[in-house]
């Protein structure tokens, strides 16, 4: 029969000076691993995504990021950007102590640990018996302590860089010195030694079990099996019981336990004090740095599949006055990852703007890249703006306030609007939002109407993006936008110079075709050369 043992003998008058050790304050500034300051933390933690997520496919992104983390409930960190660069640089420099694989290992090993702590006491709450129930809690707040001291010493063998883990290691290095937690040790410690101190004896008649104390009863199964193993020949069938692995108890079990703590009253009763007193043995402030801390982990380990890939990740230098962005060698992260998945190459691009410029204005042909280039251009920006390394070798990004975008959507028939006035509403909503530090990407709007309609409408748009001095990202079949102003840019997806059908997917600076839209028009309606021979063939 298996019997799960549990013991205490824990001084009763010593467990009553067991203090709430989450409720113990040390005279320590840090409170977060992934806010610099207090006032940073999220008080009500938003659980969708905004609403350019989808445009920007930064919902695959954060959806694969987080995979196989629920239990951390991460994504309204990935939802929340920072405000101000401080706060971005205090979490560069926690990314790049991470970057060191043994500090990285130690906080695996420590998360490891903790994960196995919740896991003992989500077992506690599906069994049934009560004492059962509080060997597992005991196991719980063993592995606490364990993680916890084993946390220290590794992060005292470490060369720490940034304020943030500095911080943290002098608090948990004091946490582990303090009253409340040493006593919480040195109890946990003495239940577990008591565990193995409880001996007991079964007599089982028929369907009978007594259960008594064990008096030092002499062990005679080493000299049976030496009595009778001149007998044995060949092998033989073993007849042990073998026991189940399942943690619950069955009521046989149960009631011999029931009658070990009648044995033993004194340990039992400080069991279900020690339980009563400790119920809050874990420290607020580390329970949230094994949370928080998972934000980096997390993003570490999904780039450095691209990075053994070869592409190149940066800590972008972060502004919220100047607008001369530039990123060498970046790329869309959703996009490479399906690509390294499938063992495609992935193109990286370049952009920059200089002086007044502030616009680009993306022309080219058809699956050539353009909105990729957007899509990379918001991702760029949305990564650094919560403190994340970005694709690139280099980069320096603007730290914006409002982040908007206008893709090309199927018409929505609850509405009752038809596709341009829905164009039309969409962009006005959002240039009545944007402030002159927002960013906005546009990417082929006003495409249902005459080309004479969407030239007056987007230079209309345009202009009033020009007034506000923002910085957008514009995706159009109209060439003409991007001499406008002098602050727009002509970017053009380009070709194989020998081939033009062959798209190369960079986009480089240069003037816009004035044959784009035709050949825009011409393959939306399958009005191009190869598409009519193909038809005629048919």
């Amino acid at each position: 029969m298996s019997l799960v043992l549990v013991s205490t003998n824990i001084r009763r008058q010593m467990l009553l000076c067991v203090t709430v050790i989450a409720q113990e304050v040390f005279s320590m500034t840090f409170r977060s691993i992934l806010f610099k300051r207090t006032e940073d933390c999220i008080k009500n933690e938003t659980l969708e995504a905004p609403e350019f997520f989808i445009d920007l496919n930064l919902d695959q992104i954060v959806d694969a990021i987080t995979a196989g983390w629920q239990e951390y409930n991460l994504k309204p960190f990935f939802y929340t950007s920072l405000n101000d660069s401080d706060a971005i640089y205090y979490r560069h420099e926690v990314m790049r102590d991470l970057e060191n694989k043994i500090l990285f290992e130690h906080i695996k090993s420590f998360a490891q640990r903790m994960r196995a702590m919740r896991g003992h006491l989500a077992q506690a709450d599906k069994l049934h018996y009560k004492y059962q129930k509080k060997r597992w809690f005991l196991d719980a707040v063993e592995t606490y302590c364990e993680a916890v001291n084993g946390l220290v010493i590794d992060l005292t063998l470490v060369d720490l860089k940034s304020s943030g883990f500095l911080a943290f290691r002098e608090y948990i290095s004091n946490y582990v010195k303090s009253g409340g937690f040493t006593l919480l040790l040195a109890e946990t410690k003495k239940l577990k030694a008591d565990l193995s101190g409880i001996k007991y004896c079964l007599l089982i008649k028929d369907n009978s079990i007594k259960v008594r104390k064990y008096e030092s009863e002499i062990d005679y199964s080493a000299d049976v099996e030496e009595t009778f193993e001149k007998f044995k020949q060949g092998a033989a069938r073993d007849y042990r019981v073998k026991f189940s692995n399942y943690p619950d108890m069955n009521h046989v079990e149960a009631e011999v336990l029931s009658m070990v703590a009648q044995l033993y009253p004194e340990i039992f009763k400080n069991l279900d004090d020690y339980c009563e007193k400790c119920v809050n043995y874990l420290d607020e402030t580390i329970g949230v740095f094994d949370r928080e801390i998972q934000f980096y982990l997390v993003y570490l380990e999904y780039i450095g599949v691209l990075k053994q890939a070869g592409l190149k990740f940066c800590y972008p230098q972060i502004s919220d006055k100047c607008k001369e962005v530039y990123n060498c060698e970046g790329f869309d992260l959703a996009l490479a990852k399906k690509l390294i998945k499938e063992n495609l190459p992935v193109v990286c691009n370049d952009f920059y703007l200089k002086d007044k410029e502030r616009v680009f204005v993306v022309s080219g042909p058809n699956q050539g890249g353009k909105t990729t280039f957007a899509r990379t251009f918001g991702q760029l920006h949305y990564l650094a703006g919560i403190g994340c390394p970005v694709p690139g070798r280099e980069a320096r990004l603007f730290l914006y306030d409002k982040l908007f975008t206008h893709f090309e959507k199927e018409e929505n028939i609850k509405n009752l609007r038809g596709k341009l006035q829905d164009d039309l509403v969409r962009i006005y909503e959002i240039l009545n939002q944007a402030t002159t530090n927002s960013i906005i990407i546009m990417n082929e709007i006003f495409t249902s109407t005459t080309l004479k309609d969407a030239v007056f409408l987007s230079k209309k748009v345009m202009e009033k993006i020009i007034q506000l001095d923002l910085l957008c990202v514009c995706v159009t079949f109209i060439g003409e936008l991007a001499s406008l102003s002098g602050k727009t840019v002509s970017l053009v997806s380009s070709v194989v110079p020998e081939n033009p059908a062959l798209r190369t997917y960079k986009i480089l600076r240069g003037p816009a075709d004035g044959l784009l839209y035709a050949i825009t028009i011409a393959e939306k309606h399958r009005l191009t050369y190869d598409c009519i021979k193909e038809r005629i063939n048919s």
